[in-house]
């Protein structure tokens, strides 16, 4: 298991946007991997088994949006 965060994103994605600004403010660093750019990010999205964005990525957990499952992934990377 590796401790790196991905978001995956649009750049015109608003709840993307709150997802990378709450992750900035918990001093959390991750890779923005932009879905409309590389079709294979999509497809990595798609095996998380999501379609759409945000989707962040901690060890094997995925978490789609912005809700209390982030927060407590957030929680999660801040304990690493």
């Amino acid at each position: 298991m590796t401790n790196q965060v991905i978001v995956y994103s649009t750049n015109d994605c608003i709840e993307c946007e709150f997802v990378k600004k709450m992750l900035l403010q918990n001093n959390i660093q991750f890779e923005i991997r932009d879905i409309t750019t590389n079709q294979k990010y999509q497809q990595e999205v798609e095996k998380y088994g999501y379609l759409g964005v945000p989707v962040t990525v901690f060890g094997d957990t995925a978490v789609k949006g912005m809700n209390p499952d982030l927060q407590a992934l957030v929680e999660r990377m801040k304990e690493v």
